[in-house]
């Protein structure tokens, strides 16, 4: 009796939970649709979407997040780049091929990097990582360093933490009687990892892209510390640019009337920005599951 009545109150406290996590989602929904709809349609949607100068002090107001919209785009391409293969490869060796004792190291060293606060990171790329861009590549491609190709390699290595971590659990969650097939066929040891398992966990690695890719172009403060902050059209990868978090970020604090809804409709293109690359995600994963 006493534990049908301790099952049926962690059951509503559950339904609760899951109640209150859906009603967040949707009040935030709403509270972005609500406000940056009507300035979207003030605007003027094309003009708002597809306008190539941000330009809120100037008479009359022109808003157009197309450069920022881009600068978003290739900066979270370049994470992928940077931190997909890299985190992958690391996930696979440390599941399949890593001694215990590096293991006993590692693992940890890859924890913490998942612990480093955005903006520490933000300073380690301004301190290191910009000027070292700037020296090497600033005399052939001009720029001061703060460039997409520095932002990029940036959100690169905060990604990682993500997708060795999920890659790593779908990888030892493939039941080893894959490996010993694959072996029992003559494969070798790097074979049977390579074509067997790690397919098999094709799954739970899209999965920790995905979430790395959310990471990547959510990722406020460091960019803001490495991106050049220039609200235009991206001329190259060692030009400066401004994404939409970081544009949202440096003007929300004095923005005002339209100027400040401008921005929260900024939140809605964002939200479904983020939304359109999970569905794409999910469907690839599928299709893969399929095949």
């Amino acid at each position: 009796m006493k534990k049908q009545l301790i099952e049926s109150v962690m059951k509503y406290i559950f339904m609760l939970a899951a109640t209150v996590s859906i009603l967040a989602v949707a009040l935030i929904c709403a509270f972005l649709f609500i406000n940056g709809v009507p300035a979207m349609h003030e605007i003027g949607f094309f003009n708002f979407l597809l306008g190539r100068v941000w330009a809120p002090s100037d008479t009359p107001q022109v808003f157009g997040i197309f450069p920022m919209i881009l600068g978003s785009i290739y900066i979270t391409a370049g994470a992928i780049i940077v931190g997909v293969p890299i985190g992958v490869l690391t996930a696979i060796f440390m599941a399949k091929f890593c001694p215990p004792i590096l293991y006993r190291y590692l693992k940890p060293a890859t924890q913490l990097l998942a612990g480093i606060p955005s903006i520490v990171y933000g300073f380690f790329g301004l301190i290191v990582i910009v000027p070292m861009v700037r020296e090497t590549f600033g005399i052939t491609f001009g720029g001061n360093g703060q460039s997409i190709f520095t932002a990029s390699i940036l959100l690169g290595i905060m990604i990682l933490p993500t997708i060795i971590g999920v890659s790593e659990a779908a990888i030892r969650a493939v039941p080893e009687s894959y490996y010993e097939a694959a072996v029992a066929m003559g494969a070798s040891h790097e074979r049977s990892v390579f074509f067997v398992v790690t397919p098999a966990a094709g799954s739970g690695i899209m999965t920790s892209i995905i979430l790395g890719v959310g990471r990547a172009i959510g990722e406020t403060m460091a960019v803001i510390l490495v991106a050049g902050n220039q609200a235009r059209m991206p001329t190259g990868l060692f030009r400066g640019v401004r994404t939409l978090t970081a544009n949202i970020v440096m003007e929300m604090g004095y923005a005002a009337e339209l100027h400040r809804e401008a921005l929260i409709a900024t939140g809605v293109v964002l939200f479904v920005f983020i939304l359109i690359i999970n569905v794409l995600f999910n469907l690839m994963k599928k299709r893969g599951q399929q095949l």
